[in-house]
């Protein structure tokens, strides 16, 4: 069935640049709008309705990870009139929107630096050929490969999958005895119960990745590249304290030592060469180990769990803004990194698994001087699932601070202030 086909705003000029913008939220759209770009939204049918309506002139609404079906749309409205770029800030949406680059000549990211940043396997092997931090590394299916990995580069080992994001199925193998537990895990993965919009791969948990565990802590490096160039606008502290890998908590500025700060940003520059980077928004993770920065993990897009609000409130940079205009010279590039203006930090609300009774305390943080953001995904009546990935978090309090450790105490505050309180499900 031929996905519909949005009408077109009376608003629409043909001498607006257009683009496509593939998947992403609401905010991706119009922030496009307000760059004064003619939009086509290409959205899952459920993810689109009224509210998209002012920004958005054109809507084709299908499973945009066909591609086979995606392409042909896309290049029947090329006809009509040409696209300057597709774009997504959107995990799932990245690879339709290089695809489309590619077919129609537009330029952007490649599908091959795209590909590899998807591929945590491909990633691995990169940066092992090139010398950049290495990180012993394998793919298995079992639990004896599982052992066997443990032994030949010790114990603790971490198990991922090698195309999935969002902390989803990411598991610490402690010793021998853990490797059959969590290969089962990993395994019944796939069969739960997961949607188009859920997983990069159909067949993400037929196999895993194993990589050396890494000590230290974990940040994540903000960065916006321009013709190769790139420039770190912020560097994220994070808070684990979930189940497996979950984080609970992000922070910026980074209170990492100064010279810790540069040798991440040469060796985040040095990673982003290799993978061929040449513009647009990075989202890159980092263990800061006994041994140096170690690369855990990239994405081609603006980092998730509330950080670039983080990134606007301390640096003044809207990094999803310039990933929608920097292509069409509706932004002026970097010179380089911004100086912080206070701190912020996000706190994850995390309550007990159950049914929702009640929920108190909201009021009360919107109107604290410390508020920033806060969005609360459950109701009385709903459900809290158990924490098992990002998506299972139920909402967030955002806060600023003179500093980055007020920020934090300030977040902490206003997040224990927001009691969600559950009952077991029958």
């Amino acid at each position: 069935m031929i996905p519909p086909l949005g009408t077109r705003s009376s608003a629409i000029s043909g001498g607006r640049p257009r683009v496509l913008i593939v998947g992403g939220a609401l905010q991706h759209v119009r922030k496009a709008r307000q760059l004064g770009l003619d939009v086509v939204h290409a959205q899952f049918p459920d993810e689109y309705d009224r509210g998209h309506w002012p920004c958005v002139d054109q809507a084709l609404l299908l499973d945009y990870g066909d591609v086979d079906r995606l392409l042909p749309l896309v290049r029947a409205l090329h006809e009509d009139r040409p696209f300057r770029a597709a774009v997504s800030l959107f995990e799932l949406g990245l690879l339709p929107a290089a695809r489309v680059n590619e077919a129609l000549g537009l330029g952007g990211e490649s599908v091959a630096t795209v590909e590899l940043l998807l591929d945590k396997w491909r990633m691995r092997r990169r940066l092992a050929a090139r010398g950049i931090g290495p990180v012993a590394a394998g793919v298995g299916r079992s639990a004896r490969e599982l052992r066997e990995f443990g032994s030949a580069h010790g114990f603790p080992v971490v198990v991922k999958p090698i195309s999935e994001s969002g902390s989803l199925g990411v598991f610490l193998v402690r010793d021998p005895a853990d490797a059959e537990t969590v290969a089962e895990r990993f395994r019944s993965l796939g069969a739960g119960r997961w949607s188009a919009k859920d997983l990069s791969r159909a067949d993400s948990f037929d196999a895993f990745l194993m990589e050396e565990f890494l000590d230290g802590p974990e940040i994540s490096v903000e960065t916006l590249t321009f013709e190769g160039r790139h420039v770190v606008v912020a560097v994220t502290d994070k808070e684990c304290g979930g189940p497996g890998f979950v984080e609970i908590g992000h922070s910026q500025p980074s209170g990492c030592p100064a010279e810790t700060l540069r040798e991440v940003a040469r060796s985040v520059a040095e990673f982003l060469d290799a993978v061929g980077l040449r513009g647009g928004p990075a989202h890159t993770e980092v263990k800061l180990t006994s041994r140096g920065p170690r690369i855990v993990e990239s994405h081609n897009r603006v980092g998730g769990d509330r950080i670039n609000e983080l990134t606007e409130t301390v640096y003044g940079v809207d990094m999803e803004r310039y990933a929608l205009g920097a292509g069409f010279g509706l932004v002026e590039p970097l010179t380089g990194s911004p100086e912080p203006r206070g701190g912020a930090a996000v706190r994850f609300l995390t309550p007990e698994p159950g049914r929702v009774v009640e929920v108190t305390g909201v009021d009360a943080v919107r109107a604290d001087p410390a508020f920033v953001d806060l969005r609360l995904g459950v109701r009385p009546g709903g459900e809290v699932p158990p924490l098992a990935w990002n998506e299972d978090k139920v909402g967030h309090v955002v806060a600023r601070g003179d500093t980055a450790a007020e920020a934090i105490a300030h977040s902490r505050r206003l997040a224990a202030a927001i009691r969600v309180r559950t009952e077991p499900v029958a």
